[in-house]
């Protein structure tokens, strides 16, 4: 009998665990516009267990609790609690955009826009289109489809694409990793190649155009770029990642996460390693991606958060474009390049590129009160590496195996270079470096004044060392190579490694304030901030002077700049808003134009803040099915900084051009719709007018001694189409799920009104005509993705083409002495591309 209770008993108590193993949790997670939220966290409050939302923003969470609370959170929306007491389906979860859910990104809180109360124009694009779409393309043109987008992928080589902003090149384009800039602080370019696995642990990457939101001493004149990576994922587990492509494209990964833990903390690793031959002849390449992310939670109002991630990789590249011809009659074809040879049966790519940039933050979140809080960014980075070339006799690399458009014949210099013996290397290969180390400090202080007023305040400070030199990478079979650039040893004997040509520092420095008010009452948002920074540049050089002389080191010139802005949205209705913006800011010249000439003597210390007046509208629909984007701009960019070297009697001058202006403006249309649950609509239509605004004339030079030399300068330039981006551009997008977990893409992509570049300040000639205008086209990019289970895990294949029907199309171009297209020097872009990838989650 007692063996018969014991049986009894445990019967009953398998029977409970049964039955709460079976509370069966279900629902879809989709964003403001009713699309899927794939990734959202759905998490069992007071626990580590939780799931994510597949890419249909469906969720499934199993649990032996047979009642509680679960939290549904994405980042950049406001989270929501459920409770249940039984096995329940949620049905649709909408969620809404909030800055405030991105606290673990610490800095980014204050610098993410949040649709219907920011009030700029603003496209999100999340992670889940990111992977669908971005295959084996160059991470800025993810971005292509985006209003007031021009991206491409340059010569071709791996990383190098580029991209323009309304018209606006990456030097005036705030790039933002996590709300850290990091942009080049001597000259303001992004260099993609070393964020070239970015997109493996990007969870969401904002284009804010014109003014934006980001809180930065003084604000962009493109617009800004801020890319969220992923911080501690909720959900414990990771993914395995592998796909390869046309050309030997190879790449292969891991993502792991910890979960939250008991004890507060919660880590995440991924790596990967991507390689290929290259579209283009002689870019193969090779390249790493690793990122970790380690977060405590101290306690209640106190969290540390620490990342750090880099990408080392070394690519080919066609850093030299041609004419249309070359191409038309090369053996290759659009992936001629002239940049590679043959040296002992191997492929050396005569200009390349390599790199390391890591970088390293350790965010720290306060919560000082109910109303306030204090967001502190400690951050460094360190870069090392360059671009390769050519040097000495440069004729001996046009000596080829076979025809103009084949290989370099590198074995022709090794043998020269042997036989001459003694007297070292003829020609040889060399790298400009521009290794850096970079500390900074973002502070961003917010207090609730009242209920309806925000005030924030903030601190952004910035310490920056370029170091510039060249170095010898190849000798080419030679002994050494002779130089005689360093005036403290003069007359030495270069080895491979050995600096030469030129060895100098760049020292830059940035401090800046920003306030801000904030005010917000039921359909009203509205904001006005000013904001001031001081930018301090100085020059070292160990080559141009003795070590003893002072003139080694230049004094430290400082540049101010300011910023007045300010906007307002206006919820109408619950699907109708307005927005406006306006604002003016001086940005500090760059270091170039303060050193042009590269010494330390012919320094432009009067050098000018350009000057930028910025102003927009906007309107937003927000249906149930359709939603839609309005915007009218217009950038007025004055005193653009312009110097231009001069020469009369055997002196060497320079001339500030001031009253350069632009004027950039423009509409931008965006739209979403969802005519069905399978199927979604999504579109733009970006038409600008940019141009060159003034002619300026009679510019005087004079010498140091102020005596005019020389005639006037004159720069004839009014009406002039600002260059290398395409003016008009538009986009259609389907995507179609054919079963569930199984969806078709398709994108169709236009370009028009794209202008060969060129400087304006060499149009001295009164009636200069535009430069070429290059042939508008349009091309097709399509992807199927298709999820199963393997036992357990979910798995996804991805398999993407782009370019579908092969069109031939010029993305770059060079104007030529007449202006046409016989005389352009061009790069085309991409043929037919394909790339197959899988991503198996545990």
């Amino acid at each position: 009998m007692r063996n018969f209770k014991n049986w009894l008993v445990m019967v009953m108590l398998f029977s409970t665990a049964v039955i709460f193993a079976q509370t069966k949790l279900t629902g879809k997670v989709v964003d403001e516009t009713n699309q899927p939220l794939p990734g959202a966290s759905i998490i069992l409050k007071g626990a580590t267990s939780g799931v994510s939302t597949d890419f249909d923003g469906n969720f499934i969470f199993e649990t032996s609790v047979s009642n509680g609370t679960i939290l549904v959170s994405f980042v950049g929306y406001e989270a929501k609690s459920f409770t249940f007491s039984k096995s329940v389906n949620f049905g649709t979860i909408a969620l809404k955009p909030s800055a405030e859910s991105l606290e673990e990104i610490v800095i980014t809180a204050t610098s993410f826009a949040i649709e219907r109360k920011t009030p700029v124009a603003v496209s999100t694009i999340k992670a889940d289109v990111i992977e669908n779409k971005l295959g084996s393309q160059e991470f800025p043109e993810i971005l292509k489809s985006t209003p007031g987008v021009y991206a491409t992928k340059s010569g071709g080589g791996f990383g190098d694409g580029r991209l323009n902003l309304r018209g606006f090149n990456s030097e005036n384009v705030a790039v933002m990793i996590n709300g850290v800039p990091v942009n080049d602080m001597e000259n303001g370019r992004v260099y993609w190649s070393n964020w070239a696995g970015l997109a493996d642990v990007t969870s969401a990457m904002q284009v804010q155009r014109g003014l934006g939101a980001s809180k930065v001493a003084v604000p962009s004149i493109g617009g800004t770029i801020n890319i969220l990576s992923k911080t501690t994922d909720a959900e414990k587990g990771g993914s395995i990642i592998t796909g390869v492509g046309n050309d030997g494209y190879q790449k292969y990964g891991a993502t792991v996460s910890t979960g939250l833990l008991d004890n507060g903390f919660a880590v995440t690793v991924s790596a990967s390693k991507t390689k290929g031959d290259g579209y283009v002849d002689g870019t193969q390449f090779e390249g790493y991606n690793y990122f970790i992310n380690v977060s405590k939670q101290l306690n209640a109002n106190h969290k540390l958060s620490f990342t750090s991630f880099g990408a080392p990789q070394r690519h080919g590249q066609r850093q030299n474009r041609s004419t249309i011809e070359t191409y038309r009659n090369a053996e290759s074809g659009n992936k001629f390049s002239p940049d590679w040879g043959i040296k002992n049966g191997q492929i050396v790519s005569t200009e390349d590129n390599f790199y390391h940039k890591s970088q390293s933050s350790l965010n720290h979140y306060w919560t000082i009160s109910d109303k306030s809080d204090l967001s502190t960014s400690l951050y460094a980075s360190w870069g090392t590496g360059g671009g390769g070339g050519i040097a000495g006799d440069y004729g001996l690399f046009n000596v080829r195996l076979g025809g103009s458009d084949q290989p370099i014949d590198l074995d022709n210099i090794v043998d020269i270079n042997r036989a001459n013996g003694a007297l070292g290397s003829v020609s040889w290969l060399r790298a400009s470096r521009n290794d850096h180390t970079w500390f900074g400090m973002l502070s961003t202080f917010k207090t609730e004044l009242n209920e309806n007023l925000d005030f924030i305040a903030g601190l952004d400070l910035r310490t920056y060392t370029g170091k510039h030199f060249t170095e010898v990478t190849d000798l080419l079979g030679g002994a050494y190579v002779s130089d005689n650039s360093d005036i403290n040893n003069p007359n030495r004997t270069l080895k491979v490694g050995d600096k030469y040509s030129y060895n100098n520092d760049g020292n830059v420095g940035w401090q800046g304030l920003f306030t801000q008010l904030e005010y917000s009452k039921d359909n009203l948002s509205a904001f006005i901030s000013v904001a001031a920074s001081n930018t301090s540049y100085q020059r070292v050089d160990y080559f141009l002077y003795l070590d003893s002389d002072p003139l080694k080191e230049t004094d430290t010139y400082n540049f101010t700049g300011y910023s007045v802005k300010g906007g307002a949205n206006y919820n109408l209705t619950e699907q109708h808003n307005v927005f406006a913006n306006i604002g003016y800011f001086e940005k500090a010249p760059g270091f170039q134009a303060v050193f042009p000439n590269n010494d330390n003597v012919r320094i432009n210390d009067k050098a000018e803040n350009q000057k930028i007046f910025s102003a927009e509208l906007g309107y937003g629909f927000r249906g149930e099915k359709f939603a839609a984007n309005l915007n009218l701009y217009r950038t007025q960019w004055n005193d653009r900084t312009f110097t231009r070297t001069l020469y009369n009697n055997g002196q060497t001058y320079f001339a500030n051009l001031l009253g350069v202006n632009a004027l950039h403006q423009g509409v931008e249309l965006d739209f979403t719709y969802r005519p069905s649950e399978k199927l979604t609509l999504t579109g733009m239509l970006s038409l600008g007018n940019w141009e060159w605004d003034n002619n300026v004339e009679n510019v005087q030079v004079y010498d140091e001694d102020q005596n005019p030399i020389g005639n006037p300068y004159n720069l004839y330039i009014e009406g002039l189409k600002v260059s290398d981006a395409a003016q008009t551009t538009a986009a259609l997008g389907l995507d179609y799920e054919l079963m569930p977990k199984t969806h078709f893409t398709v994108d169709y992509n236009y370009f028009a009104d794209l202008y060969a570049d060129y400087n304006p300040d060499s149009r001295t000639t009164p009636g200069t005509p535009q430069p070429w205008k290059v042939p508008a086209y349009g091309t097709f990019d399509a992807s199927v993705r298709y999820g199963f289970k393997i036992g357990d895990l979910d798995t996804t294949l991805t398999a993407r083409m782009n370019n579908v029907f092969d069109t031939e199309y010029v993305a770059d171009a060079l104007d030529g002495i007449n202006n046409n297209a016989q005389t352009a020097l061009v790069w085309y872009g991409f043929g037919r591309t394909f790339n197959i990838s899988a991503k198996i989650k545990f």
